[in-house]
């Protein structure tokens, strides 16, 4: 119809409304915010509890995204206490760790020692153990420290494995290191000595000894090994048998007491040993620093910012360093490759730290380490397998020797967040040192030269953590820094959402009641118009006939009421104004004049005072535009109108 063209807002109404002074051209001040909270001039509480919700949900995301809740939750659990998550792991760690043995047969012992041609190794394995391992004797202490022993068994994995049965050449260990203080000491004795072996124990008493892989790392029987056993001192007292992991079964000597993380700069770091803070095998520092990890956790590399790492194990009877090398994923996990610096076993000409691990001695060439003192002073020294990054002059009396990076190189793929290793491997190889002893002859053992010459060696490290905890760190690591994001900035648009709708929604109400009062008064406006018009022509229309429509003036002292009834109103007076728009009398006689009417709506007069929508409605039976208008009227004669409206 013709008049929602009167639904135009007007901004006139909508500062009384609200109780304004009328807008200036050019003011911008903002509306009230009350607006928000109210509806029909009361506030309303649903709304109010909609706002404030919105506005909580706005902070608490703010304080999300700012606040490290998620690292809370993860360093808590990560912290080794009796209950924690990591406890569990590291009490009985739920992996997979296997111990792989390869052992040098020396296939030409005769020719090497009665041709001196080179000995020929061959490298027989592996010999797979799986590690059992869970801490024992366990003990926390008030200074965030924890005590433990390791107790360790070793089931050997057939399926994984040669024949542990078959027969292999070897160094004779124990005859060869005795052999090898015989310059220092009196040669008879020792011609003595070997002599009284060749007759009593006669495969033992020969510079290659033949056993099998089983024998070799888990112990057999030797005669010299039991004297030592017998008569060394206690506490220095070597097995009874003679094997070269012999000692890593059962429960270790060795009482380890770590920091538990309370600082995560030294998380999983060695305390205590045996009540030491230091290593007893060397005199000076840094050979006898303790500040390494067994291997369970580390410091987490993302906190202390370091690019370094370090390991400590008996059998290297050192610590051992790990650098950081790059980012790699593990099973869909971020974690950092560290892997050993050249320097570790750099000659000490070189690299200065190694030169207390040479204890008086002459030190050795670049890739080896004396390791005797963890040896019952037997003279074995450490270095990569095949001797990886090593002097070249070592590789060059055998044959049989290659070293590949790829196969015997160490490595620990470390999460960088908490600290736990995903995978690593260590490898290392056990080389005895033997010195020329000219002066015994049994079984042509002065035909043995000075060399450094290998034995075997070992890997040790787990593949992969097992599900369980693979689940825990990759919520903890990866998708949990990414869910966290997700919730906190959610809850910040979740919330500005509500909020800019809740406006949205408020304004629209407001605009609607303003576009209802602006009609009423252009609905006023229309009927003052209509009804000068009737009474200009009321001769005409009634023909002597009572009025059909009574004037509405805004000066009137009365009203018509419904029941036509006069009301005396004081004039200019609030009341009044509201209720210029009343009753309008039908009589029954106009619906006999529209004809006339339409003549005088189509004068001129008419024409340039109405728009087309007033004359079709004015000249309806049924007025329905007037009567239409009376009754919007009506609805906000409720309405407290402000005092400036007037």
């Amino acid at each position: 119809m013709g008049h929602k063209q009167y639904l135009a807002v007007g901004q006139s109404a909508r500062n009384r409304l609200f109780g304004l002074a009328p807008r200036l051209p050019g003011d911008k001040k903002p509306l009230p915010l009350n607006m928000l909270i109210s509806q029909q001039g009361k506030i309303s509480h649903g709304r109010l509890a909609v706002i404030t919700f919105s506005i909580a949900t706005v902070a608490l995301g703010v304080i999300l995204s700012f606040v490290p809740w998620l690292d809370y939750i993860i360093f808590k659990e990560l912290k080794l206490w009796n209950g924690s998550l990591s406890y569990s792991y590291w009490q009985r760690p739920g992996v997979i760790r296997l111990t792989k043995v390869y052992i040098f047969n020396v296939t030409n012992p005769q020719g090497f020692l009665e041709h001196g041609e080179k000995p020929k190794l061959n490298e027989v394995g592996p010999f797979v153990y799986r590690e059992d391992m869970e801490k024992v004797n366990i003990k926390f202490h008030d200074n965030d420290t924890v005590s433990y022993q390791h107790n360790k068994i070793l089931r050997f994995v057939p399926e994984l494995s040669v024949d542990k049965t078959q027969k292999l050449v070897v160094p004779n260990i124990p005859l060869l290191t005795v052999t090898s203080f015989s310059p220092n000491l009196a040669g008879w004795l020792f011609n003595l000595l070997v002599s009284g072996l060749a007759i009593t124990y006669r495969e033992r008493a020969k510079p290659f000894v033949h056993v099998t892989a089983e024998e070799l790392v888990f112990g057999y029987n030797d005669p010299l090994v039991t004297l030592a056993h017998y008569f060394y001192p206690k506490g220095k007292r070597p097995n009874s048998q003679m094997g070269l992991l012999l000692a890593r079964n059962g429960t270790l000597d060795e009482v380890h007491t770590i920091n538990t993380g309370q600082r995560l700069d030294k998380f999983g770091y060695l305390d205590k040993l045996n009540g030491l803070d230091h290593l007893p095998y060397w005199r000076d520092s840094p050979c006898n620093n303790i500040k390494a990890s067994e291997g369970s956790f580390f410091p987490p590399p993302d906190t202390t910012k370091e690019k370094t790492v370090y390991v400590y194990d008996k059998d290297l009877c050192r610590i051992m360093p790990f650098t950081y090398r790059k980012d790699v994923y593990k099973d869909g996990i971020l974690t950092g490759l560290y892997t050993p610096p050249s320097s570790m076993l750099e000659d000490a000409e070189v690299n200065p730290d190694n030169k207390c691990y040479c204890q008086g001695e002459k030190c050795p060439p670049r890739g080896l380490q004396n390791i005797s003192p963890c040896q019952y002073n037997a003279p074995v020294y450490l270095s990569y397998p095949h001797f990886y990054d090593a002097e070249p002059s070592l590789l060059e009396g055998f044959e049989g020797l290659n070293p590949d990076k790829k196969k015997h190189g160490s490595y620990i793929l470390l999460q960088p967040k908490i600290g736990v290793p995903l995978e690593a491997q260590v490898r290392v190889q056990l080389n005895i040192k033997v010195d020329r002893a000219p002066n015994i002859r049994v079984n042509n053992i002065h035909k043995f030269p000075d060399m450094m010459f290998p034995v075997m060696w070992a890997q040790e490290g787990m593949d992969s953590v097992s599900t369980s905890i693979w689940r825990w760190i990759w919520l903890g690591t990866t998708f949990g820094p990414i869910a966290a994001a997700v919730i906190s900035y959610s809850l910040i648009i979740i919330g500005l959402a509500i909020l800019i709708n809740v406006f949205i929604k408020a304004y629209k109400s407001f605009v609607i009641g303003q576009n209802s009062l602006e009609f009423v008064e252009l609905g006023r406006e229309t009927i003052r118009r209509g009804s000068t018009l009737i009474i200009n022509s009321s001769k005409i229309i009634n023909n002597g006939k009572d009025a059909s429509y009574q004037p509405l003036n805004k000066s009137s002292k009365t009203k018509y009421d419904l029941n036509k009834s006069f009301i005396s109103t004081p004039r200019g007076s609030k009341e009044e104004k509201l209720q210029e728009l009343n009753f309008i009398n039908k009589t029954e006689n106009l619906s006999s004049s529209i004809d006339e009417l339409k003549l005088i709506l189509n004068r001129d007069l008419v024409k340039s005072h109405f728009l087309e929508a007033e004359r079709e409605s004015l000249i309806r039976s049924d007025n329905t535009f007037i009567m239409s208008e009376h009754r919007r009227s009506r609805v906000f004669q409720d309405y407290k109108i402000p005092e400036d409206y007037y």
